[in-house]
């Protein structure tokens, strides 16, 4: 069970991940996936929210997407974004979330900027692009070495949303623990 003042993080998080897609998508002319600022709100809201919280975050987001609201980055929203070549990164989302968390959680007595870069790395790059991968390469009928050869343009953006993130959620976690030991 929830606690009101979860919800109410929760609810947050799905509207940073709102406005993160207000930054334009930087299309990459041989991938049909562009490049948004959305995949640094996955590991913001696992590293600050922890597993359970981080995935609903993202997982609300995807239902207001789902339902119509043009929340992607692009102005996309609706049933159909998660039948496009983007589908395996959407669903990949919440489940990046929760690893990122789950690692956070883990880290926590411990936790330091160099723990937060794995969990976001780990969460936010490998949990992502491996089912985005895979349904890049279903959905747009690209053979899975190519559909990973056109990711790698992706990882050196990737990796300052992961130095962001770590920063961020170190900061946001010292002055304001969301996450419990």
């Amino acid at each position: 069970m929830l606690s009101t003042r979860d919800m109410v993080h929760v609810a947050l998080f799905a509207a940073i991940m709102a406005a993160l897609g207000l930054m334009p998508p930087v299309p990459v002319g041989f991938v049909p996936v562009p490049i948004t600022a959305q995949s640094m709100g996955v590991m913001l809201a696992g590293a600050i929210l922890g597993a359970k919280r981080g995935a609903l975050a993202i997982v609300l987001f995807l239902a207001l997407v789902a339902i119509g609201l043009p929340l992607l980055s692009g102005g996309r929203g609706g049933l159909g974004v998660f039948f496009g070549p983007t589908a395996g990164f959407l669903v990949s989302w919440p489940i990046g979330a929760f690893v990122t968390g789950w690692l956070t959680e883990r880290f926590w007595k411990r936790l330091n900027f160099g723990y937060l870069l794995a969990a976001c790395a780990a969460g936010g790059i490998f949990v992502v692009y491996v089912i985005g991968i895979i349904g890049l390469s279903l959905i747009a009928g690209l053979p899975l070495e190519k559909a990973a050869a056109g990711s790698i343009t992706f990882i050196p953006g990737d990796l300052i949303k992961v130095v962001i993130a770590a920063f961020v959620a170190k900061t946001v976690n010292r002055s304001y623990p969301v996450i419990r030991a």
